[in-house]
C-alpha cells in the first residue's frame, strides 16, 4: 500500500488574487467558506440558514464525508460578509441559493473556482478542494496542533489527517532543537 501523493496547496498571495478576482459575492463567499473553514463543496452547498452559528463563530456541518456531524471555524470576516450577502441575496433555506433557488451544485462551484482562479492567473494546479488543503497546511504553518486541525476537518482518524497536511519547510523552520533551549 502506497502512500497518498501530497496534497495541493495554494500559496496564501495565491489564495488571495483568485478570491480577489471573483467579482460575483456569492462566489466569492462560497470558495472563501472552502478556505475559512476547510470544507468540502458537498458541506458548502448542504449548508442551511441555520447552520451558521454566528454567537459562537462555528458552522454547523450536517452529515459530511461519513455521514458525520461536525463544526468548524466561522472567521470573524467572513461572518460580517455573509452579513451582507444575507441583505443583498435573502435566501430562504440553504446558505447559497441557485438563480432558481434550490440548492447549488458541485459542478457550479468548481465552474466558478476555475473561471476564478483563470481570471487571477494563477497557474498552480488547483480544484476547489485545494482550498481545504490549503486551510489545513496554513493552519499548521501558524502553529495549530494537529488534534485541532482534526477536529475541524471532521476527520475520526489523526491518520487522516496527516496525509491531509503535509509538513512544510515553512514550519520546519520554526522548531527549535530542545538542546538550544537548555541551561
Amino acid at each position: 500500500m502506497g502512500l497518498k501523493p501530497a496534497a495541493q496547496v495554494l500559496s496564501k498571495q495565491n489564495l488571495g488574487k483568485i478570491l480577489s478576482a471573483t467579482d460575483n459575492l456569492k462566489h466569492r463567499y462560497m470558495l472563501q467558506l472552502l478556505y475559512a473553514g476547510g470544507l468540502r463543496i458537498g458541506e458548502v452547498i448542504n449548508l442551511k440558514l441555520t447552520d451558521v452559528q454566528s454567537d459562537r463563530n462555528l458552522l454547523f456541518i450536517r452529515g459530511g464525508k461519513g455521514k458525520q456531524d461536525c463544526t468548524t471555524l466561522l472567521s470573524q470576516k467572513l461572518l460580517e460578509s455573509l452579513r451582507a450577502y444575507y441583505r443583498q441575496y435573502r435566501p430562504k433555506v440553504w446558505l447559497f441559493e441557485g438563480q432558481a433557488g434550490g440548492q447549488y451544485t458541485v459542478e457550479s462551484i468548481r465552474s466558478v473556482f476555475r473561471s476564478s482562479k483563470e481570471k487571477a492567473g494563477v497557474k498552480a494546479p488547483a480544484t476547489p478542494h485545494t482550498l481545504r488543503h490549503s486551510f489545513a497546511t496554513h493552519l499548521l504553518e501558524q502553529g495549530t496542533d494537529l488534534r485541532y486541525i482534526q477536529v475541524l476537518l471532521g476527520h475520526r482518524s489523526s491518520k487522516t489527517t496527516e496525509i491531509y497536511t503535509h509538513i512544510t519547510s515553512h514550519a520546519l523552520d520554526k522548531i527549535v532543537s530542545p538542546l538550544d533551549n537548555l541551561e
